[in-house]
C-alpha cells in the first residue's frame, strides 16, 4: 500500500544529517557537559554551538536560550515563571493545550485570565481594550496548530511594549518554517520536533533581563531555570536541525506553498468543502478544511486505509471527542468543526504524493456523503 505522511504539524521525521550529528553522543562522546573533565567540557562545547545556531534563528543571543524538554515545559516555565496571585494574564481562545491549561491552573492559583476573542479567519482582537493595570503578561500563539493562521507578532509585541506587559509567544508551529525575529518578544517558544530533529529538546528564549521563577530546582543548570542532566544528543540534534532550517527556510517554504495552494484549489471544487482560517497568512504547510455533512474522524480511518495519515486537529487532542475549541473560537458550530480535517505538509512531501491524496479524499468525500444522514 502507499504510504503518504501528511502529519508534520504532529511531528516530523529526523533529518538524516541530524540523525548522523547527534550519533556520537550516546555511545562515544558521552560526558555529561556538567564535567571539569575532558569528557564534560566536549560535551560543553557542543552544547553551547547548539544554542548558538538555536538563537541564530530568531536573531536573539545564545545566553538568552534556554533548552527544556519540550514546548510545553517552555510554555509552563514562561507562564508560572512570570505570574503569581493578583497578577493578569491575557491568552487568545485559540492556544495550544498546554499554554490553556497553564492559564486555567493559574487561575486556581488566583492569577486574572482573560482570553481574547478571534474573528472568523483566526486573528486576535481587542487586545489593548483588554489590558488592565496590573497585566503582567500576554501570551499569544505565533501560528495556530490547527488552523496554520499566523498573528502579527510584532504588531502585538508593540503594543505591549507600549504598556510595559512582557509579551510571550508560542512559536513551536512557526520556527524555522517563516523568519522570526524576537526584537519585540520577550519569551519565545521553540521545540526540535517539529523542524525535522529529535523528540526531547525544545527551548525557551528568555530576554536578557527577565527574571522568572524555575518549575525545576536541582544542581543550576541553564542559569537555574532548567537544573538536571544535559540531553546532549538531542540538543546537538535540536542545533543541527535549527541550523539546516536557517539555511533552506526560502527553499522550503516556496516548496510547502505550492504543494499547500495546490491542495486548497483542488479541495475547494468538492461541494460543501470550506477552509477554516485565512487563506493567505498562514502556515506554507498547513491546510485545515471542513466538509458539510462529513464526521472528520471518519475520513481520517478512512483515508488512513488508503495509506494517507492526516489528523482532524493538533495530536495533543487527538483521541478527544469534544469538537475543536480553536474552531469553536472561529465561530463555527459544533458539527461544523467536527467535520474538519488538519492536513500539514513537509519537506519531503511530493506533487505525486499530494495527487495522490486529492484523488482519494475525493473519493472518500463522495463515499462518506452518499451515506452520511445529513445531506
Amino acid at each position: 500500500m502507499k504510504k503518504v505522511y501528511l502529519d508534520y504539524s504532529a511531528t516530523t521525521p529526523v533529518d538524516e544529517r541530524v540523525f548522523k550529528k547527534m550519533m556520537p553522543f550516546f555511545s562515544q562522546k558521552y560526558g555529561n557537559a556538567s564535567s571539569l573533565h575532558s569528557f564534560g567540557q566536549e560535551s560543553k562545547l557542543v552544547l553551547e554551538g547548539a544554542r548558538e545556531k538555536v538563537a541564530d534563528l530568531i536573531s536573539a543571543s545564545s545566553e538568552e536560550i534556554i533548552f527544556t524538554s519540550s514546548a510545553t515545559e517552555s510554555n509552563n516555565l514562561a507562564l508560572k515563571g512570570l505570574l503569581k496571585k493578583g497578577d493578569h494574564l491575557i491568552i487568545s481562545s485559540i492556544e495550544h493545550h498546554c499554554v490553556e491549561e497553564t492559564a486555567n491552573y493559574l487561575k486556581r492559583e488566583g492569577v486574572l485570565v482573560t482570553k481574547l476573542e478571534v474573528d472568523k479567519k483566526g486573528f486576535v482582537k481587542d487586545l489593548q481594550k483588554n489590558i488592565q493595570k496590573n497585566t503582567v503578561l500576554i501570551s499569544i500563539i505565533h501560528a495556530s496548530n490547527e488552523i496554520g493562521v499566523i498573528q502579527d507578532i510584532e504588531k502585538i509585541g508593540k503594543i505591549a511594549k507600549k504598556n510595559n506587559i512582557l509579551f510571550h509567544t508560542d512559536a513551536a508551529q512557526s520556527f524555522g518554517k517563516v523568519p522570526i525575529d524576537v526584537k519585540y518578544i520577550d519569551l519565545l517558544t521553540a521545540s526540535s520536533h517539529k523542524i525535522y530533529g529529535p523528540k526531547g529538546a525544545a527551548c525557551l528564549y528568555v530576554k536578557k533581563g527577565i527574571k522568572l521563577t524555575p518549575l525545576l530546582h536541582g544542581g543550576g543548570q541553564e542559569q537555574g531555570l532548567r537544573p538536571s542532566t544535559y540531553n546532549i544528543s538531542a540538543i546537538v540534534g535540536f542545533g543541527k536541525a535549527a541550523e539546516i532550517a536557517g539555511k533552506e527556510m526560502e527553499k522550503d517554504y516556496n516548496h510547502q506553498v505550492f504543494l499547500r495552494d495546490k491542495i486548497i484549489e483542488e479541495a475547494l471544487k468538492i461541494k460543501g468543502c470550506y477552509l477554516n482560517g485565512d487563506n493567505q497568512k498562514r502556515l506554507p504547510n498547513n491546510i485545515n478544511l471542513r466538509f458539510s455533512g462529513i464526521e472528520g474522524e471518519a475520513l481520517v480511518i478512512k483515508l488512513d486505509l488508503e495509506g494517507i495519515a492526516v489528523s482532524t486537529g493538533s495530536a495533543c487532542a487527538s483521541a478527544k471527542l469534544e469538537p475543536s475549541s480553536v474552531l469553536l473560537a472561529l465561530g463555527l458550530k459544533p458539527h461544523q468543526a467536527h467535520g474538519s480535517l488538519r492536513i500539514s505538509l513537509g519537506k519531503y512531501t511530493t506533487e505525486k504524493e499530494i495527487d495522490y491524496f486529492l484523488k482519494i479524499l475525493l473519493k472518500s468525500v463522495k463515499e462518506l456523503k452518499q451515506i452520511s444522514p445529513y445531506k
